[in-house]
């Protein structure tokens, strides 16, 4: 198979300036294989890059490559060896742990090490360059061989998927116990799909558009409801609620919508800084606030229940661009009222 010289990329150059470049495609190092990319999913951090020029604490200081949810096959192996063979089809682990300034952190958790790096993030500088364009080369050790009967198209989902397991992971217990969910747009659907997958009892799906609520109900959901019926919301008393709005108002849902005793997971990435939050009430009522951020080795078991069909999350994907149409695409996924996750075809 013949290799490009260049490739179309999504770069975002600052807040507000999206672009689609001509790029050279890059010649493998020894640990790397050269991916064929098949799906691109456009993820909410792409969209805060473009919009605000920040994905929270992640700031844009330089034009930076887009794109981290990727899945394809191998068009040149690992010259080391490593890796999988060319013509496997895989996904993407799109993180790099480090140690980094050597602060403490959990051993076990990785995605917390103080160095870590992902695909597409302003979190460094110089930025991690994303992967979004038709050939990219990948440190063989990110590559997951997809399991057989898993099609390209059904794996584009399991970056994000694998954000939300370790979400309803965080969340401790959730089979038997009444769940809420705040903002089913994709990572929020992808909750659902996971708790209905780990059997929660009852699944309370939260947003303010329709679109995305029809979608949690075919999920899994048990019951939805609109952002702005406040009063059901706080009467819903959830062992466990979910954040993933990335709104302090959703976060304010969230904590009035918990039990007593209760544990709310903060999934949604908020903007840096300060935020108000109902802090008292949260103490008055001894919630657990807790956070969950990325993943670290779930993306093997998700693969696994994708490709057992014990997962369901064909719902969640929406809409299908051409790369070429990438500025229509990023577009139409910003509109969280038509779209779920959008995907690039490259």
């Amino acid at each position: 198979m013949s290799v490009p010289t260049h490739t179309l990329a999504v770069v975002a150059h600052a807040t507000g300036d999206l672009r689609v470049d001509r790029v050279p495609v890059a010649v493998p190092t020894p640990s790397e294989a050269l991916i064929a990319v098949a799906y691109g999913g456009i993820c909410g951090s792409d969209l805060h890059y473009w919009q605000h020029g920040a994905a929270g604490e992640s700031v844009l200081r330089a034009p930076m490559r887009l794109g981290h949810e990727v899945v394809g096959t191998v068009v040149t192996a690992a010259a080391d060896g490593t890796g999988p063979a060319v013509g496997i089809r895989v996904a993407v682990h799109p993180a790099t742990p480090d140690d980094g300034d050597g602060s403490p952190y959990p051993a076990e958790r990785p995605n917390l090490s103080p160095g870590c790096t992902y695909l597409g993030s302003a979190a460094r500088f110089p930025h991690t360059e994303g992967v979004f364009g038709s050939h990219v080369a990948l440190p063989a050790r990110m590559l997951r061989p997809l399991p057989s009967g898993l099609s390209l198209r059904a794996a584009a989902l399991v970056e994000p998927a694998s954000v939300a397991w370790h979400a309803v992971s965080r969340g401790a217990t959730v089979a038997g116990r009444r769940v809420l969910v705040i903002g089913a747009g994709p990572i929020g659907s992808l909750i659902v799909a996971v708790l209905k997958r780990a059997g929660a009892a009852e699944i309370i799906a939260v947003d303010m558009h329709e679109r995305p609520l029809e979608a949690a109900r075919k999920l899994g959901a048990t019951q939805t409801l609109r952002a702005t019926d406040a009063a059901a919301i706080a009467s819903v008393d959830a062992d466990v609620v979910f954040e993933s709005s990335g709104s302090s108002r959703g976060l304010a849902s969230a904590v009035r919508g918990a039990r007593r005793g209760g544990r709310v997971v903060m999934v949604g990435l908020l903007p840096t800084g300060e935020q108000p939050a109902l802090i008292s009430l949260a103490i008055t009522r001894e919630l657990e606030l807790v956070g969950s951020f990325r993943f670290n080795d779930e993306i093997d078991e998700v693969l696994g229940a994708l490709a057992d069909g014990t997962l369901f999350v064909e719902p969640v994907v929406t809409h299908e661009f051409a790369a070429a149409d990438a500025l229509e695409a990023f577009a139409v996924a910003s509109d969280a009222a038509v779209s779920g996750k959008v995907l690039l075809r490259f």
